[in-house]
């Protein structure tokens, strides 16, 4: 961590100098917002906290609630997750308070007398090691509190707006700011008011039932639901013996139960399957009570017994698949930029099942909060929000694939089965898929297309960058590569630098100094050297034949009022270039500011770099 650049820092180095809109920022929400999130879900969170290192950019967040969630829906938290967290800067203080999944036990009814369930097998979790971060188990309001604290201390010092309910909104082109939205007062002396907001942009962030979503005349579209399941997390008292290992348990009636130890030691979660649903149902089912739902958990893991002796939560939902056919407020075939969004629940639904809610929509908040801030920081054109439904819609619509499949499987009786096996062969051989790493964006204006993959294969482009161990020269400890990015907004280019010195030092000449360098042509001169592109290099030899004094200057920025260097962007060892397969003539890798990898090229092709980002920087 670094804090001092500025000056000597004795208090909490997480606490950031306010700045722009962070000073004398107004409690009240103004009459005019550059962003207006609506939602302090997960998806609205994300987006807010990025946002947030943007204190230039006029960004608020409301909720019809009256303040923080206590109980959250959501518990799952994929490795991809957890690396995100990475870059907020939480990520090893949720692992600490979280459950960590490491193995999955499957039971069965036992051959030998189908009414009692037995163990069948136990598989690993993460049978690859595709992170250095765990899957994780903890509520969902403890991560919309790290996103929050992450808010407030930031430059912005954002907070959310309280009791705000989302009526409508109009959009008119031509005015600066262009999105009329109704909002109503739900708590305090004024409960009941209306309150209209102008602002650039607005994000929907308000769940499966949303406002923005209707106001902008989208649908959610796909198969009814047919399935119904019953959740409950509770304290009980229980002899069956894993009760602290995630489970899929079926039972020889079709009954099913997807258990989910959580955090704290003792809690732990149940989907307990409650059958199929008719077309008469008309929403009955959800008026199935707590007690029929433990019932229901005891007969299928006869021969244990589950005495719940706490209710902390539940509910009761019917599995349905159902996507919007964009994620903005642009017709389709419309050639206009889009002003309202959606993200989340807001745009995509599915079962609870693959715990895969809460993740995909932090990633469609990520993807879209460093546009919106480019955007309006003056970094890049408009257009660049035109990107954010072109990439996120794909990946729901492979979501909602994943889900079907997985949740039929989890549905069916286990002599319906094809193999008996195959519910557990179907987890371990997806897994890279509810990990969060199977998205790999289209080439676009901000994805290469992959001319130059062979010089970094294990750095696909349109993939998350896969962190990897790697010696900081300046101090020699071994870190985590990635883990030095920040959800800041910048560019990062990682310069895998090849045994032969000369090509890195004529690459980092052009880099730190020829104008066509986009490290020169579009970082603004009144700012640091790195304030939008976070350059670094590794070398392939030994730390200790790296020589500091020998470094190019563009790899030792000078930062901050005092001109101080920063000597954490050189880093040495032949371990990543082999475990990420980089060519033995380098190469370059650019990373967008959300993690994904968005090209490779050689160190000579200084004319293609200049050109990739040309558009990202330029005007409309």
């Amino acid at each position: 961590m670094q804090f001092h650049h500025h000056g000597y820092v004795s208090g909490e180095p997480r606490v950031l100098p306010a700045a722009g809109t962070g000073i004398d920022r107004p409690a009240e929400l103004p009459d005019e917002v550059d962003v207006l999130i609506v939602g302090t879900g997960p998806a609205g969170m994300i987006t807010a906290a990025q946002l947030s290192r943007f204190p230039h950019v006029t960004t608020r967040i409301v909720e019809r609630r009256g303040g923080r969630l206590e109980v959250g829906q959501a518990d799952g938290i994929q490795a991809r997750s957890v690396e995100t967290f990475q870059a907020f800067g939480f990520a090893n203080r949720i692992v600490e308070e979280a459950y960590r999944i490491t193995t999955m036990s499957f039971w069965k009814p036992d051959p030998a007398d189908p009414k009692r369930i037995v163990r069948s097998s136990r598989v690993p979790d993460d049978p690859t090691g595709i992170s250095e971060f765990p899957h994780l188990i903890v509520n969902q309001a403890r991560v919309q509190d790290y996103f929050a604290e992450y808010m407030a201390h930031s430059p912005s010092r954002m907070t959310p707006d309280f009791g705000l309910e989302f009526q409508s909104l109009a959009v008119t082109e031509g005015d600066e700011y262009p999105v009329t939205v109704t909002l109503r007062h739900t708590t305090g002396p004024r409960a009941g008011e209306d309150r209209v907001v102008r602002a650039k942009y607005v994000v929907g962030c308000d769940g499966a039932r949303s406002a923005v979503r209707e106001s902008i005349g989208r649908e959610l579209v796909g198969d009814q639901a047919l399935h119904a399941w019953g959740v409950m997390d509770v304290l009980a008292v229980t002899d069956f013996p894993d009760i602290r290992t995630k489970c899929a348990i079926q039972s020889h009636d079709g009954g099913n139960i997807l258990l989910i130890p959580r955090e704290g030691g003792a809690l732990f979660r149940m989907y307990v399957d409650l059958g199929e649903v008719s077309a008469e149902d008309h929403g009955a089912v959800r008026k199935t009570t707590i007690d029929q739902i433990i019932a229901r958990a005891n007969a299928i893991m006869h021969p244990y017994t589950v005495d719940v002796k706490n209710v902390a939560w539940h509910s009761v939902y019917e599995v349905g698949h159902r996507l919007t056919d964009k994620f903005d407020d642009v017709p389709v075939g419309d050639s206009r930029l889009p002003r309202v969004f959606i993200t989340g629940d807001a745009c995509h639904t599915h079962s609870a099942k693959a715990g895969q809610g809460m993740n995909v929509s932090m990633q469609d908040g990520f993807n879209l909060g460093w546009k919106l801030g480019h955007v309006l920081d003056g970094r890049g054109p408009a257009s660049l929000l035109s990107t954010y439904s072109a990439e996120r819609q794909l990946i729901a619509k492979n979501l909602i694939d994943f889900d079907k499949e997985w949740s039929t499987l989890m549905a069916t009786r286990p002599e319906d089965l094809a193999d008996p096996a195959e519910l557990e062969e179907f987890y371990v051989k997806t897994f890279e898929f509810p990990s969060g790493f199977m998205t790999c964006y289209q080439p676009s204006v901000l994805i290469a297309t992959p001319e130059h993959q062979d010089l970094a294969t294990g750095f696909p482009i349109g993939k998350r960058f896969k962190s990897a161990p790697a010696m900081r020269v300046c101090d020699a400890n071994l870190v985590q590569l990635g883990h030095h990015a920040q959800a800041d907004g910048r560019w990062r280019i990682y310069v895998f630098a090849p045994a032969a010195p000369a090509s890195v030092t004529e690459f980092a000449d052009w880099l730190g100094n020829s104008p066509e360098s986009p490290v020169v042509a579009h970082t603004p001169k009144d700012l640091d050297a790195d304030a939008w592109f976070d350059v670094k290099v590794i070398y392939p030899q030994p730390y200790e034949d790296v020589d500091l004094g020998e470094v190019p200057t563009v790899f030792l920025p000078r930062t901050g009022p005092f001109g101080l260097i920063d000597y954490e962007k050189v880093y040495a060892g032949d371990e990543i270039f082999s475990a990420r397969g980089i060519s033995p003539d380098g190469a370059v890798v650019v990373v967008r500011p959300d993690q994904y990898v968005a090209n490779v090229l050689p160190l000579t092709a200084t004319a293609e770099l200049a050109a990739f980002f040309a558009p990202i920087f330029g005007a409309d």
